[in-house]
């Protein structure tokens, strides 16, 4: 943490010691006197985090149009940075509040200014422990819901106690942390998943011992920081042992991918030619699914038979599907910062979640959605 920020952080806290807390009250202004939104996010360049942002630089352009609030879009690419940001919000003093998407925990810093300086925020999709009880609103998709519905979806298609799976993780954060447990619970039947699309409720087939998924879950896992390149090194290094231990468990292999761009990964490495021919058609012959999490239309093509690598998937997948998971709902989560400053119809207290229902995309319904274009 950069020692001007850390600083800046400490004597706002010792200031506010015990003295006050961010607003949960619709409508009150207190610090926040001013009446300008600032939306925090990343720098809108490519994958689902890019387009995020630039759904959120289109409902700020909506909201400056509108001309009630004033709404500032400020990209950064660290946490860092964004606290940076932070420092200068609180300078200006014209926040109304702020709806933060950390773009890491070290943006941790930046909601505790927030906290100090009493203005209000919304966390969204990256919920950081400690500033969450404090925001008036942390809102995201529903993450264990995803988690459970890969759970609920490979158990579909076979797994069980005692098979190989493989898990690609995005990160340390909550998102992750998150759709482990969701995957976890469900297994033991501790959770149902339930799919907003086709209207259902899933409970686990078999109910699997906290032995049972501690087994299947620690062998082969790696966080690739949402990155479709450290998958494909991951598995380029790791492939033939999991292959052998798949083979040697059944014949199935289970991929839980929490991102539609470490599946990519995968398939990259499929494409290419650093497997043997003879590693390629043992995985051919194998029970091989695999899941993602997002809603990038290049899978959905990839899905619907009309991607290059739609044959690479067909050859070498049994099944294939995504949890929908859209970037725009960061449009939605601006529009509670709206309605909380409005004072209208607000039943959240500090620290409260809301989260956006999931459902499974595979090739038997995507020809009914329309995903964001992620590359």
């Amino acid at each position: 943490m950069r020692k001007t920020i850390a600083a800046l952080l400490g004597a706002a806290l010792v200031i506010t010691l015990g003295a006050c807390s961010t607003s949960t009250t619709p409508g009150e202004t207190s610090a926040a006197a001013g009446k300008t939104i600032y939306v925090l996010g990343p720098t809108p360049d490519h994958g689902w985090t890019a387009q995020a942002g630039s759904y959120a630089e289109k409902k700020v352009a909506e909201i400056n149009a509108a001309g009630k609030y004033k709404a500032e879009y400020q990209a950064s690419s660290d946490g860092e940075a964004q606290n940076d940001l932070v420092q200068n919000i609180i300078a200006n003093g014209d926040a109304a509040g702020v709806v933060f998407f950390a773009l890491d925990d070290s943006a941790k810093s930046g909601q505790e200014a927030l906290i100090g300086a009493n203005i209000p925020f919304i966390s969204f999709d990256r919920i950081i422990e400690g500033p969450d009880k404090s925001a008036i609103l942390n809102f995201s998709g529903d993450n264990w819901a995803v988690g459970a519905g890969i759970g609920y979806w490979l158990q579909k298609n076979g797994m069980k106690p005692g098979d190989t799976l493989v898990t690609l993780i995005g990160d340390n954060g909550t998102v992750s942390s998150r759709r482990q447990e969701g995957f976890e619970q469900f297994l033991k039947g501790e959770k149902d998943y339930s799919d907003k699309e086709t209207g259902q409720t899933y409970k686990t087939s078999q109910a699997w011992t906290a032995d049972e998924v501690s087994a299947l879950t620690s062998k082969y896992k790696v966080v690739c920081d949402w990155s479709a390149d450290a998958a494909y090194q991951y598995l380029e290094q790791t492939l033939p042992d999991i292959m052998k231990d798949a083979k040697s468990s059944g014949g199935s292999l289970y991929v839980f991918s929490m991102d539609d761009e470490m599946t990519f990964g995968f398939m990259n490495l499929l494409e290419g030619n650093t497997l043997d021919d003879a590693a390629k058609k043992d995985l051919a012959d194998m029970k091989v699914y695999i899941s993602a999490i997002g809603g990038m239309q290049e899978l959905y093509d990839v899905m619907a038979g009309t991607a290059p690598q739609s044959k690479i998937a067909d050859q070498y997948f049994d099944g294939l599907m995504s949890m929908y998971f859209s970037p725009k709902m960061m449009t939605t989560a601006i529009d509670y910062m709206t309605q909380y400053l409005d004072g209208t119809d607000w039943k959240y207290k500090a620290g409260d979640g809301e989260y956006e229902p999931t459902f499974i995309v595979d090739k038997n319904n995507v020809s009914k959605f329309q995903g964001f274009t992620g590359h």
